[in-house]
């Protein structure tokens, strides 16, 4: 049995991690369901393990908290939807690469609800999109954006962190960092891309494709 717990508002990073940490520990103990929790937060910059300070190109815009979960800086802030998964992998089978492939699939199945083809590159974390309707990279090759960030942290193997999906953020606001350290390609979002998606419907799409993933 997964709980979803949708948060209205924005949740403060601090208390999400708290939350979390408890959640996480119920559950490997086997006083808790797994848990699935949608939410967003106030405008911040988180930073993974591996995390290079060049890559905060503006530290004083937006507070900075160092998240513990894989990966290098991401944006969290409103317009964005950010999904903590909360799954036991001892019963889900202890394969670290397999969870990431099964989040990625999860996105992308989500993202094919709106029409929108997902892609995973490799060497890139993250789900991409590519953009045929802006100027071509120098070498020829269409530029992709990136559209969804994962980075997942496991205790136990129980899994805390997630994945976070760009629905109408402030795409200005990714100018603070170098986005999971890449400096090659941009961020989009599904508005962006021109499609009139509201959060709502992001999240009735990730209910309605967690199952195959899962």
């Amino acid at each position: 049995m997964v709980e979803w717990l949708t948060s209205e508002g924005l949740v403060p990073y601090e208390v999400a991690l708290a939350e979390m940490e408890a959640r996480v520990a119920a559950i490997h103990e086997g006083r808790a369901d797994e848990m699935i929790w949608l939410l967003e937060h106030p405008p911040l910059y988180t930073a993974g393990t591996s995390a290079k300070p060049a890559d905060l190109t503006d530290p004083d815009r937006f507070p900075v908290h160092v998240a513990g979960r894989g990966g290098q800086y991401t944006y969290h802030g409103p317009g964005q939807r950010v999904a903590y998964v909360m799954l036991d992998l001892n019963k889900r089978g202890r394969d670290v690469r397999a969870f990431v492939g099964r989040l990625e699939a999860w996105i992308i199945a989500a993202l094919a609800e709106f029409n929108v083809r997902g892609e995973i590159r490799d060497g890139r974390v993250g789900v991409w999109v590519a953009r045929p309707d802006k100027a071509r990279n120098p070498d020829g090759s269409l530029r992709e954006d990136k559209i969804a960030a994962i980075g997942v942290k496991l205790r136990r193997w129980v899994s805390f962190h997630g994945l976070s999906v760009n629905v109408e953020p402030d795409l200005s606001h990714f100018d603070g960092i170098v986005p999971c350290g890449i400096r090659e390609h941009g961020v989009t979002s599904l508005v962006d891309l021109g499609l009139p998606v509201t959060m709502a419907d992001l999240d009735a799409a990730l209910h309605r494709t967690f199952g195959a993933a899962f």
